[in-house]
């Protein structure tokens, strides 16, 4: 079986979100095309807490290519997919390696100005919408770009999916306690709206001590690390999702949403024009308290229109085809 080298931060090995998500199911669909998906991680300099003095973001990774060069040189790998830019570098040593960004230099991003220098040397890239494969060309010239989303776990979304439990003033939003993720509007919302039940999902159990810097009003409830089953269980029950972040690569959670039929209220930047389906609706601060009551209220308790979208362009059956076609061309070199 062909190996191919998954290089992430241990964070986001360790988290239940995203990059974690997504590097399982890549070794699932790996397994299927024949392609063994090796986990790569460096040890030191590493932190539990997102970044240690001195270490944080791509500086940390600098300091680390011994250790992931040694592990990769050791399971005899040639092929390496990294996520974060400060492993771009790898292909000074390795010809075959591409970038799979969890992460962009957009100024609302934290770290953004200290991820530029990697991105003016990648030559090679998998991103997870048309977006950000125009912007990788736009700005960095990167040219040579394949769009392959992360796909949502069909299973699941049709396991879980009960219209019937779907609670009527119940909102979910699933994010982090960081500034551009802005749980404090949240926060707000929930104060200027008692009569809603808001529920507040974070990836990792380090933002159950983080959270206490606010003041959570009586109809929030915060969880924390839940499992995929977890999370599709409570979002099959909210009405309402909501996202309210200044940027993202992706956003997994609202094609989670998507897949489970809710009404979903998204920001208006156009990072998000990929989450396009009838009852998706794009807001901004202005609005947003708006627009989240007016999903809330809407007659339906479940949109089929959002559903057959999200399974036609954001299924891990479309995750499939597009590695089975992207390792059919990268690995034969």
């Amino acid at each position: 079986m062909t190996k191919v080298g998954l290089v992430m931060r241990k964070i986001q090995f360790t988290e239940a979100q995203g990059p974690r998500i997504f590097a399982d199911r890549l070794k699932a669909i790996g397994k299927e095309l024949g392609v063994e998906i090796v986990f790569i991680s460096p040890e030191r300099h590493v932190s539990g807490y997102d970044w240690l003095p001195g270490y944080e973001h791509e500086k940390g990774d600098l300091v680390n290519y011994d250790i992931v060069l040694d592990q990769i040189y050791s399971q005899k790998i040639d092929h390496v997919i990294y996520t974060v830019s400060g492993f771009a570098y790898l292909k000074m040593f390795l010809k075959n390696s591409v970038l799979f960004p969890h992460s962009f230099p957009d100024p609302a991003l934290t770290g953004y100005e200290m991820m530029k220098p990697f991105y003016t040397i990648v030559d090679k890239a998998i991103v997870q919408t048309e977006f950000l494969k125009k912007e990788m060309a736009r700005h960095f010239g990167v040219e040579d770009v394949t769009v392959i989303p992360i796909g949502f776990n069909e299973t699941l979304a049709k396991t879980y999916y009960d219209p019937s439990q779907v609670v009527d003033n119940r909102i979910l939003w699933i994010g982090r306690d960081e500034e551009n993720r802005r749980p404090d509007l949240v926060l707000e919302y929930a104060r200027r709206n008692p009569d809603k039940e808001v529920f507040m999902v974070f990836g990792g159990e380090r933002y159950r001590e983080s959270m206490k810097k606010y003041d959570v009003p009586n109809n929030v409830k915060l969880q924390f690390a839940l499992s995929q089953e977890e999370v599709f269980t409570l979002m099959n029950s909210a009405k309402v999702y909501w996202s309210c972040s200044k940027f993202d690569t992706f956003a997994m959670p609202l094609t989670e949403a998507l897949a489970m039929g809710k009404i979903v209220v998204k920001p208006e930047h156009p990072c998000y024009d990929h989450i396009s389906a009838r009852h998706s609706f794009s807001g901004n601060e202005k609005n947003w308290f708006e627009l989240v009551n007016m999903a809330a209220s809407v007659p339906i308790k479940t949109s089929s229109e959002n559903r057959d979208y999200a399974f036609e362009s954001f299924s891990t059956s479309v995750m499939k085809e597009g590695y089975r076609k992207f390792f059919a061309k990268w690995l034969i070199h």
